[in-house]
């Protein structure tokens, strides 16, 4: 497995290739900066695709406060009115009511079911997929 110091540089890496973007959800409280979690605008594809996927995790107690849905549609807007992407999913565990309720939120529509997905915690897990398309181009 990569190191720490291989992992940033890859990011650093796509980032400059604009293949993934992954940034720090910071807040200001009593008047210092905190980083509370992460987004990831992730799997840029260009061509006839012209799509991404979002990614997102906020430490626990910061939850349920808009932060995570808000970053949501900013990364959104961007991908859409500068990168020009015209599809955006995010994809989330069924039992994962916070992150459903955050990708509804933001204007993702539910699309579907994604049997066996993706590798968590020792398993093939099912996801569901939330879709946004960009309705300018």
């Amino acid at each position: 497995l990569p190191n720490f110091y291989q992992m940033v540089a890859q990011q650093k890496r796509d980032g400059r290739a604009i293949k993934n973007i992954a940034l720090g959800i910071w807040i200001k409280e009593s008047g210092r900066e905190k980083f509370i979690g992460q987004i990831t605008l992730g799997g840029i594809a260009f061509g006839a695709m012209r799509g991404a996927y979002i990614g997102y995790w906020i430490d626990q107690r910061f939850a349920n406060r808009g932060y995570v849905t808000r970053s949501v549609q900013l990364i959104s807007d961007f991908a859409f009115e500068k990168l020009l992407l015209h599809r955006i999913e995010i994809n989330l565990r069924p039992e994962n009511s916070a992150s459903k309720r955050v990708a509804e939120k933001a204007g993702f529509k539910l699309e579907g079911m994604r049997p066996s997905y993706l590798h968590i915690d020792g398993a093939w897990r099912d996801h569901l997929c939330y879709v946004k398309e960009n309705s300018k181009i």
